[in-house]
């Protein structure tokens, strides 16, 4: 117990918990309340790189870890995509992609832990496809315009993001290459 009580595995746990002054900020009406929900996601942001940081530089890497850091990462941006559906800043079959892509990598990966006694760490494409997500959703948190040029963009560049990063993880389970990612 006291091996898995870590600061990474804290940073990456916290990361579970705001979502929940980020969907206060989102579904109040009060003076600066995006800007707040703004604020608070950049402070997940930072804890999702530190505690992967953190973990390796302070030779805390664990199994635990590896679970914890994908499913705060799943969880945070559930919540977080199923508030801009409500709030109807972002569209929901968009949403309802995020949400499948994220269902399917979390149960391959339980699989793959549960056949091949292992856990696998997120990839590149994984990362830069939640990245693209979390700028979908900024645009949508402050607001712009569904039918503006960059919000169209960025859709459909997280879209095929997405694609990418599913196949990536498909490869892996099938395959049976599981790459750590170094940041």
């Amino acid at each position: 117990m006291r091996q898995s009580l870590t600061i990474s595995n804290i940073l990456s746990a916290s990361r579970a918990v705001l979502v929940i002054p980020i969907g206060y900020c989102l579904v109040r009406d009060f003076q600066y309340n995006r800007y707040y929900a703004l604020a608070i996601v950049a402070f997940a942001i930072v804890t999702d790189f530190l505690d992967g940081f953190l973990a390796r530089k302070l030779h805390q890497v664990s199994d635990l870890g590896k679970f914890l850091d994908p499913l705060a990462d799943k969880i945070g941006i559930g919540v977080y995509a199923i508030i801009m559906a409500w709030t109807g800043d972002v569209p929901l079959w968009f949403i309802i992609l995020v949400l499948v892509r994220d269902a399917v990598i979390f149960s391959g990966g339980v699989v793959i832990k549960l056949k091949k006694k292992i856990v696998p760490q997120s990839n590149w494409p994984g990362k830069i496809s939640v990245s693209l997500i979390a700028w979908v959703f900024f645009l949508g948190t402050i607001q712009v315009d569904p039918s503006s040029l960059i919000y169209k963009i960025s859709i459909w560049v997280s879209v095929g993001m997405m694609i990418w990063s599913v196949w990536s993880y498909g490869k892996r389970l099938f395959i049976g290459r599981h790459v750590e990612v170094k940041n």
